[in-house]
């Protein structure tokens, strides 16, 4: 499903607005009250917004290891690097020091994004304007060529955590959104499933933590309920269970488990059926948590909806004393209208008076 045609662009702003926080400030206003038609327009807008704001207080900075060529020492000297100049009768000391830079890898990756922004083809003109003014103070900034293992490099802390939402949306675009042309340009990809999914579950669990905090929503793991008796090396071999979300008010708990789908079901003897791996999981969700079997907690299969003709809706089924559901949540309407569906989980669950 590509979010042109699944979803309402203006949506994704406020599904992010939830997933970070920073969204809700005085500076990212204007970006909530403009209509774009594509994604891309919206990512760069919020860019252009992040990065301007993070220019004001300055772009972050942190100790990178540098080696030089130097008259003098400074930092560590590297010998080998010496004996080299050595031989090639230079008079200089190779040196190894920290210096407090603004090159580091949370920069270089907003640079990269930038820059890839303003030449693909699918984004508006004004936008791009925009970002080519913001590339200039990224003067002393590397390219770099983004691979997958940058993103395990990066780590928040209190002084950086503006770049949280921005990276996010950098990694966004860079894992499969743009893509290089034959002349050299970049052209951008439609927004598929795989982007949306971790944004989607995120959007809900942060929904029901802000509005509704006293279910205690959360997404923790969950222990195989296994006997005492069980091989020790048998149980490494379990695969770890981590629940999307959590819901609980006095006895009862809603474990929900969202899903990002372009079909949501699949045909069976020409029958639309709930993918059997869904309905799976979401039972060992529930009889695992329920470990003395008091039927108190129920497992909710939570869908985007897309473009498929038969949605999984209706009552909740039973098996064993634990109820199982399966519904969509519509992200193709009004804002308003989604709120009402997700309060109309809870509703239906008993979890709210």
């Amino acid at each position: 499903m590509t979010v042109d045609k699944g979803i309402f662009i203006q949506n994704i702003y406020y599904m992010l607005s939830y997933a970070f926080q920073i969204l809700k400030q005085e500076d990212y206003k204007s970006v909530a009250g403009e209509k774009f038609e594509k994604i891309h327009d919206l990512f760069a807008a919020i860019l252009e917004k992040g990065v301007s704001r993070q220019i004001k207080q300055g772009l972050y900075r942190e100790y990178v290891p540098m080696r030089e060529s130097l008259s003098v020492i400074r930092g560590k000297l590297d010998m080998a690097g010496t004996i080299n100049m050595k031989v090639r009768q230079k008079q200089k000391l190779s040196c190894e020091f920290d210096e407090f830079s603004e090159n580091n890898i949370y920069n270089q990756i907003l640079k990269v994004t930038i820059h890839r922004l303003i030449c693909a083809a699918d984004v508006d003109l004004k936008r791009k304007q925009a970002l080519k003014k913001l590339m200039l103070f990224f003067e002393n900034v590397s390219y770099i060529q983004p691979d997958k293992s940058i993103w395990n490099r990066l780590i928040y802390k209190r002084n950086n955590r503006n770049y949280e939402l921005m990276l996010n949306i950098c990694y966004l675009l860079l894992n499969g959104m743009l893509q290089t042309t034959e002349d050299g340009g970049y052209k951008l990809l439609s927004f598929l499933d795989e982007h949306m999914e971790k944004l989607f579950e995120k959007f809900v669990l942060e929904y029901y933590k802000q509005h509704h905090s006293d279910l205690h929503p959360c997404s923790p793991m969950l222990n195989w309920n296994y006997a005492d008796t069980t091989n020790d090396n048998m149980i490494s071999f379990l695969p770890c269970m981590h629940l999307d979300i959590v819901l609980c008010k006095n006895e009862k708990t809603l474990i929900i488990d969202t899903k990002y789908y372009s079909k949501a079901m699949i045909q069976n003897y020409e029958k639309e059926k709930i993918r059997s791996a869904h309905l799976y999981q979401i039972f060992a969700y529930v009889k695992n948590m329920d470990k003395v079997n008091t039927g108190n907690v129920s497992g909710l299969l939570l869908y985007a909806k897309t473009e498929d003709e038969v949605f999984p809706e209706g009552e909740p089924f039973m098996i064993g004393r634990n109820s199982i559901g399966a519904r969509t949540l519509d992200l193709n309407c009004d804002f308003k209208t989604i709120v009402k569906q997700l309060e109309k989980i809870i509703y239906d669950y008993e979890l709210c008076d």
